[in-house]
């Protein structure tokens, strides 16, 4: 696996600052909530993967590359 560089991390993490609300709009895993669930970015961890506090109780996080959240 290829990690992001520091400043697209520094991106992400400006994007998307803890307590925004987002929305799934794609998530390749089978545990993943289902598209449209909404949650709370939590934070951007090192790999700038988006760490949600999904309303249904999920806690995967949205992989920088391979999932997409949007913001509301």
């Amino acid at each position: 696996m290829k990690f992001p560089s520091r400043e697209i991390v520094e991106r992400v993490r400006r994007e998307y600052p803890t307590g925004t609300r987002v929305e799934l709009i794609r998530m390749d895993d089978p545990q993943a909530p289902p598209t449209g669930t909404r949650g709370t970015v939590a934070g951007v961890d090192d790999t700038a993967s988006i760490m949600v506090r999904w309303d249904n109780g999920c806690g995967l996080h949205v992989v920088y590359g391979e999932n997409e959240c949007r913001k509301l």
